[in-house]
This record gives structure tokens, sequence and C-alpha cells, in this order.
């Protein structure tokens, strides 16, 4: 199992009914029906063909009736109501428009892969209250950075403009590694633009960048 599937899997709850939108290959909703998190999981994608993967590799649980394969938009098309969903791989306004037009789950985990800031503000401003917010990590020497988001649709939830931006975990110290690493690495680079830029007004916004990344870097060492 790739390590960022295998850290997804690490934050999946126990449900009754499941939803994999997106799927590709069903190896999340493998984990969730192998360790009895759920009685039933529907797998969805949006043609035949990207749903084919997951249907080969989830072939006997289909044929038992544990495993129902949706070709959908979405949440579009799934028969029934799921009490727990899972969107990962999609970007996060291609996943405010699944939610937006269809509904917010009672449980959610949501793994976007860019625009993670409008998903905040997204889940926030409809009572969401998130649970895990944090940034995670795949490979070594090319690291690749992945956010992940886990809550519920009630409880309501207050957010500070560097939350929004960055991820609660990551700034208290909940999961300061991955992000740290992803901070620096960001820090090298604007440090390094900073050298070539040669406008007033884009060193002026070069320079503030540097400087919040240096606060933010300083205050989750302080934290740990």
């Amino acid at each position: 199992m790739k390590e960022r599937i295998a850290h997804i899997c690490s934050f999946l709850c126990k449900a009754r009914v499941f939803a994999d939108v997106g799927c590709d290959h069903g190896y999340m909703t493998r984990y969730m029906l192998s360790k009895g998190l759920c009685e039933r999981a529907y797998i969805s994608d949006i043609s035949e063909g990207s749903l084919s993967k997951a249907k080969a590799l989830l072939s006997e649980e289909i044929a038992a009736g544990r495993c129902i394969p949706v070709v959908a938009d979405g949440l579009d098309g799934l028969p029934e109501p799921c009490d727990f969903v899972l969107i990962a791989g999609l970007g996060g306004e291609e996943i405010v428009k699944i939610i937006d037009r269809a509904y917010l789950p009672p449980r959610f985990l949501f793994q976007p892969m860019k625009n993670s800031e409008k998903l905040r503000r997204y889940l926030v401003a409809h009572g969401a209250k998130i649970e895990r917010d944090l940034t995670f990590s795949e490979g070594t020497e090319r690291r690749k950075y992945y956010d992940l988001i886990l809550g519920s649709a009630e409880g309501g939830d207050v957010y500070s403009e560097r939350e929004y931006r960055f991820g609660r975990d990551n700034l208290n110290g909940n999961s300061p590694y991955p992000f740290l690493f992803e901070m620096k690495e960001e820090l090298e680079k604007t440090s390094q633009r900073l050298l070539f830029v040669h406008s007033a007004g884009g060193k002026r916004t070069l320079s503030e960048r540097k400087k919040e990344l240096e606060e933010i870097i300083h205050e989750v060492e302080r934290s740990l």
C-alpha cells in the first residue's frame, strides 16, 4: 500500500454506510470493509473506465453485496445518503462543488490536492466541526505534501485567518514535522526568488511572505 493511502486509511472511521467518491483503485474501501468499519460501501467514479480498477479489486465484496459500484459525478447518483464520506485526490474547489450540490456528510474525510483554504472556509461557513486538519508527507528526498481534513457536519467551528490558510493542527503543533519541512522548503524558495526580483512591489510581496513563513516556523518549533 502506498504511503499516502496508508496515511489516509489511518484516519478512516467506523460507519454504517460509507462512500469513497473518486475511488480510483478502491484501496481505501477495501480497508474499510476488511477491518469491519462499515456495513456496506459505495465506490463511485466519473466513468465506467475510471471505476473498473476498483471493481476488479473489490469483486468479491461486490458479489457479496457489501460494496456497490456507481458511475457518478461526486455524490450524485448514490441511492442513499451515506454517514461517512471519503473524497481523496481531488482539488478543494471540486470537493466543495460535490458537497454543495449534494449534502455535507455527517462524517467526512477530505484529502484535497490543492485549494485547501477554500475547502476549510466552506466547511466552517456551513457549520461543520473540523476535528483534524493537518499536513502529511510522502517520500524522503523529494517529499510530496498533502492536506487532510476530518470532521462532522454539525458542531460549528471558528478558524483564524492563518488556520484557514495553513491548517489548525499544523499551527498548534499537533502535526508539526511534515508541515515544518514544507514551510522550510517554501521559505528557501521564497528567499531564492527575492534574489531575482527587482520591482518594488514584487520585493515587498516576497519579503512579507518570507517574514510570515519565518514567524510560523518559529511558533511551531517553539510549541514542540
